[in-house]
């Protein structure tokens, strides 16, 4: 298995958690990324949404939900985000 992908047969792409934000609204922001921190899914819940789903270090996503990362520096934090969870942490844990 690579350090993009889940497996052999499937389409899912593996990424990782690199950012967590809350708002004024009672929004959290989950942003996962690819390894390389090229691509990235963001997610936003709501608080009381957040209790009910577990954020896990790294989700599978289907690789059209995944956007460019265009900003350079951006793209870096991801990677070296990406690269700190994913030595630190199993995929299904919750942080």
């Amino acid at each position: 298995m690579s350090d993009d992908t889940t497996g052999a047969g499937t389409d899912e792409v593996r990424t990782w958690l690199v950012e967590r934000s809350y708002d004024s609204r009672n929004l959290i922001t989950l942003v996962y990324a690819t390894p390389d921190g090229e691509r990235a899914l963001t997610r936003e819940l709501s608080a009381s949404m957040l209790d009910r789903t577990p954020v896990t270090a790294a989700r599978d996503v289907d690789p059209d939900d995944l956007a460019p990362v265009e900003d350079d520096d951006r793209r870096e934090r991801y990677r070296t985000e990406a690269e700190r969870v994913q030595e630190n942490n199993d995929p299904d844990d919750e942080i």
